[in-house]
């Protein structure tokens, strides 16, 4: 059975190693701040307590006055697993972080794709281009802020089902 870190556990563990980089810490979970996220990150996988040799998953979240980037570790030889995040973009604006790429390889497409659907950039990324969408699509559709091509696609009002719309087929 997997161990899951406590945020609280994980967070006096980060602190140990990396002081003043951890924001705060709830259930599992351990906020950090952005500028410290590729020192913990780099101290999760190599010292020897925790051995976070995969990064399972990294993903963001759009909370619409923040963006938030998650990262779900996974420590094979010790048989554990920790979530981390990091709120970046605060006012919708400079959403950037570190690039995880040089720790854990396995970010390459999981950073790209973050970048191309929700507009987060990864600084010091190896490949920072789109991964799904072609150069020059506007925008990131994945964003709370991003306006639809056909706006009526994208409405619950009244009006907008009324009016028949076809979602910009004729």
């Amino acid at each position: 059975m997997t161990t899951v870190w406590s945020g609280n556990a994980l967070a006096e563990a980060i602190e140990a190693f990396a002081p003043g980089s951890v924001e705060s810490s709830a259930g599992g979970d351990v906020w950090l701040k952005p500028e410290s996220i590729s020192t913990v990150c780099e101290g999760l996988k190599t010292r020897s307590e925790f051995k976070f040799d995969l990064l399972s998953s990294l993903t963001a979240v759009d909370y619409i006055d923040h963006f938030e980037v998650v990262y779900h570790l996974t420590s094979l030889p010790m048989n554990s697993s920790a979530v981390l995040k990091s709120r970046v973009g605060h006012g919708r604006t400079e959403a950037s972080i570190a690039s995880v790429v040089p720790i854990w390889r396995g970010a390459d497409y999981q950073e790209r794709e973050v970048w191309d659907l929700m507009g987060i950039r990864f600084d010091g990324h190896p490949n920072h281009k789109r991964i799904m969408l072609w150069e020059g699509y506007p925008g990131h559709p994945l964003r709370k802020d991003y306006v639809t091509y056909d706006q009526s696609i994208a409405s619950t009002s009244p009006d907008a089902a009324e009016a028949g719309s076809t979602g910009g087929v004729e």
